[in-house]
């Protein structure tokens, strides 16, 4: 079980991020906070530790920079993920020097922070701002692929890599800057949602959605 708590001072988006992560069976969230000094209490006063941290940047009392630099200094076995509505490359790279482990906009497909929460677990993650830029960019693809086959905006591009350029998992991984295991585990999540059972399916199926 991945055990995560937040820091956000938007309890309604909180709350919607809590709920979003438990639908997964392998994470739960252990307590929502307002500031960085009610996480750094938390820290304190429970044990088990959290295995993540996931906090916003902009919070009263506390905030998310400063969180970052105690957290480092007092439970460095915690990883910490950034959950931000900036996408400016000089504040990236000062949460990426303070210590964190990843770093995920707030309006990025809701699948990117899963995957990401699992990649930092598992050691995995690379930290890379155009990567960060790209789980908001502006869909380039119809909707009504999304919307019929339920497939994310990150599933789509490697669908597409797949189907249009023919590239394997690690040339895509190398294009993407994600790893191996992550482009697998989107290529098995795009296999459930279009009901394909191997790779000729999967390309066929593509083809149908003129990619």
């Amino acid at each position: 079980m991945i055990r995560i708590i937040l820091a956000d001072d938007h309890k309604m988006f909180a709350k919607g991020i809590a709920g979003l992560l438990e639908k997964d069976e392998e994470i739960q969230v252990d307590g929502i906070f307002k500031n960085g000094l009610e996480v750094l209490d938390y820290l304190k006063e429970y044990r088990p530790q959290p295995h993540i941290v996931l906090t916003d940047l902009n919070m009263p009392g506390m905030d998310g920079m400063n969180l970052i630099r105690n957290i480092r200094s007092s439970c460095k076995r915690c990883k910490i993920i950034v959950l931000s509505m900036y996408d400016e490359e000089d504040i990236f790279k000062a949460c990426v020097k303070e210590g964190i482990d990843a770093y995920v906009l707030k309006d990025a497909d809701p699948d990117e922070l899963i995957y990401t929460i699992y990649e930092v677990v598992e050691n995995r993650h690379i930290l890379h701002f155009p990567n960060v830029l790209k789980q908001a960019s502006e869909e380039i693809y119809l909707d009504v692929y999304k919307e019929k086959f339920k497939l994310s905006r990150r599933e789509t591009e490697i669908l597409k890599f797949i189907v249009v350029e023919g590239l394997a998992n690690k040339d895509i991984a190398d294009k993407l800057c994600l790893s191996v295991h992550t482009i697998e585990a989107h290529r098995k999540k795009i296999h459930q949602k279009l009901d394909v059972s191997n790779a000729t399916e999967l390309i066929k199926k593509g083809l149908e959605m003129n990619l």
